[in-house]
C-alpha cells in the first residue's frame, strides 16, 4: 500500500499542481467572461428557481429543479466540506480557503455550463425515462471515434471515482469519526453503512431524490447551527480568523514554512484540489442530476446549479474554515506557529468543536454531521456512477454494479485514510479532462443560453 500511495501521490501532484489549476481556473474564467458574469447577473434568479414549479416526482422519470439541486448538493456537500477543507488548511495554511473561494466563484460559471449542456443533450428512453450527463455532451462535442473514446474514458473514471473510490472516502470518514466519538470498530460501521446504502441503491433515482430532498436541508441546518454557536462563543477571534485567510493567501510561507514560491504554490494547489473535490464544478458529476430536472429551458437549471456551488463552498465549507481557524489557529492556537503538531485532517474538525463544546460532545457532533454529509454523497455518487456503468455495459449491469459499490462502501471503513483519499483525487481529476474539453468545444451553446435568457 505504501508503494501504491507513493505512485498515486506523484501523479496527483502533477495533475493538481499544474494541469487542473490551468484547466479549472481557465475554464471558469472563460465562461465567466463569455457569459458576462452569469454567476453575478443571475444569482437571484437561481435562488427563485430553486423553489420553482416543475418535475414529475411521481413516476421517477424526471425531477423538480429542487430535487435535482438536492441530489447535486448531496453529492457536493460531503466529506470534502469537513475533512477535505481541513486537509487544505493543514497543508496549505488558512490562505488555502481564499483560493477555494476563487475556484468556487469561477466554478459557478463552469457548473452553469455543465447544467445547460446536460439539459441540451439529454435523451429519453421509450418509456419516458430521462438520461443525461457529460457522456452525452462529450459525444456531441466530438462526433465519431474521438468522442466515443473520450466518453468511454470519462465513464470509466466516473464509475471508479464516484461509484467505487468515492464511496470509500465517504465511509472511511464516517468510520474514523464514529470510531473516535463512540469507540465503535470500523468494520461494524462499514457493515451498517453498506447495508443502508444497498437498500437505497436498489430504489433508483426516485428513492435517491426522495431521500436527498429531505436529508440535505436537515444536514445543512444541523451543521450550520453548530458552527454558528461555536463562532458566537469564539466571536472575538473572528476578525483575526478572516484576516488570516487573506494574509496567508499571499504570504503562506509565514505559517507553513518554505520559500514564498513553494508555499504559494502549495496554498493555491490545495485550494484548487480540495475546492474541486468539494464543489465538483468542472468535474462532471452533478450534470447527471441537473439533466433530469423538468424545466422550461436549459438556462433555468443552469442558474439553479450555480446555487449548489454557492451553498457548498461559500456557506458550508466556509463554516468549516471559520470554525477550524478560529479555534486551532487564531488566538495562539495549537497550529498558529506550525502545522507539525501530530494533527491530521481527519481529526481537525473534531478537535476544533471539542475545544469549545467539550471533547465528547464535539466528537459526537462532528461524527453525526459527517454521517449525514458522507451518506448523502454515497447515494448520489452511486447514481451518477450507475449512469456511466449503464453506458459502458447496459442496464443489465445494475445489479453487479450495486453489489460492487456496496463492497467498496464496506472496504472504505477499513483501509488507510491517505490511500483512499489519494485514489479518489486521482479519478476525480481524470474526470475533469474530457469534461472540460467538451465544455469548451460547446461553449457557443452555453453563451447563447446565458445571453438569450428570458427575464
Amino acid at each position: 500500500m505504501d508503494t501504491l500511495l507513493g505512485i498515486v501521490q506523484k501523479i496527483n501532484f502533477y495533475l493538481s499542481d499544474y494541469i487542473l489549476v490551468i484547466m479549472l481556473v481557465g475554464t471558469g474564467l472563460f465562461f465567466t467572461i463569455k457569459t458576462r458574469f452569469v454567476q453575478v447577473r443571475c444569482f437571484s434568479e437561481g435562488i427563485r428557481k430553486v423553489f420553482g414549479k416543475g418535475g414529475n416526482t411521481s413516476d421517477g422519470k424526471s425531477l423538480s429543479p429542487f430535487q435535482a439541486l438536492a441530489t447535486a448538493v448531496a453529492a457536493q456537500v460531503g466529506t470534502g466540506n469537513i475533512v477535505g477543507a481541513c486537509g487544505a488548511i493543514l497543508t496549505g495554511g488558512p490562505g488555502a480557503v481564499f483560493w477555494m473561494w476563487i475556484i468556487a466563484f469561477f466554478g459557478m460559471a463552469t457548473i452553469y455550463a455543465e447544467a445547460v449542456l446536460a439539459q441540451e443533450t439529454r435523451e429519453k428512453d421509450p418509456d419516458g425515462t430521462v438520461r443525461g450527463g457529460p457522456i452525452y455532451y462529450i459525444k456531441k462535442a466530438f462526433p465519431g471515434s474521438v468522442g466515443k473514446a473520450l466518453s468511454v474514458f470519462f465513464s470509466v473514471a466516473a464509475v471508479l471515482a464516484l461509484g467505487f473510490m468515492g464511496a470509500m472516502v465517504q465511509s472511511n470518514s464516517i468510520s474514523n469519526s464514529f470510531g473516535k466519538a463512540f469507540s465503535i470498530p470500523g468494520w461494524l460501521i462499514g457493515i451498517v453503512v453498506a447495508a443502508l446504502s444497498g437498500i437505497i441503491f436498489i430504489g433508483g433515482v426516485k428513492r435517491i431524490a426522495s431521500v436527498t430532498e429531505k436529508l440535505v436541508p436537515v444536514m445543512a441546518i444541523l451543521y450550520l447551527a453548530g458552527g454558528i454557536i461555536l463562532l458566537i462563543i469564539r466571536a472575538k477571534y473572528i476578525p483575526e480568523t478572516v484576516a488570516m485567510i487573506f494574509k496567508y493567501a499571499f504570504q503562506p510561507n509565514a505559517i507553513i514554512g518554505g520559500s514564498i514560491g513553494y508555499a504559494l504554490k502549495t496554498a493555491i494547489s490545495q485550494g484548487v484540489k480540495r475546492g474541486l473535490f468539494s464543489n465538483e464544478a468542472g468535474m462532471g458529476s452533478t450534470p447527471h442530476a441537473h439533466a433530469l430536472a423538468d424545466v422550461e429551458k436549459p438556462h433555468d437549471q443552469g442558474v439553479v446549479a450555480m446555487i449548489g456551488v454557492f451553498i457548498d463552498t461559500f456557506v458550508v465549507l466556509t463554516m468549516t474554515a471559520l470554525v477550524v481557524i478560529s479555534t486551532l489557529y487564531a488566538g495562539g492556537g495549537v497550529l498558529s506557529v506550525s502545522n507539525d503538531q501530530g494533527i491530521n485532517k481527519a481529526d481537525m474538525a473534531q478537535l476544533a468543536f471539542s475545544g469549545v463544546f467539550g471533547e465528547k460532545a464535539g466528537s459526537i457532533f462532528v461524527a453525526l454531521c459527517l454521517l449525514f454529509f458522507a451518506f448523502s454523497t454515497i447515494i448520489s455518487w452511486n447514481y451518477f456512477g450507475r449512469i456511466n456503468a449503464q453506458a459502458l455495459f447496459g442496464k443489465k449491469s445494475d445489479l453487479a454494479y450495486s453489489v460492487i459499490a456496496v463492497i467498496f462502501v464496506f472496504l472504505g471503513s477499513c483501509l488507510s485514510n491517505d490511500l483512499v483519499w489519494e485514489l479518489t483525487d486521482l479519478f476525480n481529476q481524470l474526470m475533469v479532462i474530457p469534461n472540460v474539453l467538451a465544455l469548451m468545444a460547446l461553449s457557443g451553446i452555453v453563451v447563447k443560453s446565458a445571453r438569450n435568457k428570458q427575464k
